[in-house]
């Protein structure tokens, strides 16, 4: 017999597997053979024995909307701009992220300001 117990098999399985195991051995396959084959493809079918009620192979409406919101709240957080402990960050990032930070917190007149108003203003607020 193929290793482990087949205990955890349903009824079903265990018919199945016994058919295909007839069906090789009519074919002349010989009978360790046969089980062995019979058992790997009720296993391919069917994912192995006898799975109990909530081993979580189905996930509900429910718990997958809390996720996609979740997944959503911590996309939205990564985007937003990132608290700061000095300006020397802002000195270093290029016009086109001061830019991005400042629309972020929707500073007026950003658009006709120089790298050096962006850092001031972004300061401020």
């Amino acid at each position: 017999m193929p290793q482990g117990s087949k205990d955890k098999y349903t009824a079903e399985q265990k018919r199945k597997a016994q058919h295909i195991e007839e069906s090789y051995e009519k074919k002349g396959t010989p009978k360790e053979e046969a089980e062995a084959r019979a058992w790997a493809a009720v296993n391919k079918q069917s994912g192995g024995g006898e799975k109990a009620g909530g081993s979580g192979r189905r996930t509900s409406r429910a718990a997958k909307q809390t996720a996609r919101s979740d997944s959503a709240k911590r996309a939205a957080k990564t985007r937003s701009g990132h608290a700061r402990s000095s300006t020397a960050s802002l000195e270093t990032q290029t016009r086109e992220s001061l830019m991005k930070e400042a629309r972020s917190k929707d500073i007026r007149g950003r658009s006709t300001m120089n790298k050096s108003q962006l850092i001031e203003a972004l300061k401020q607020s």
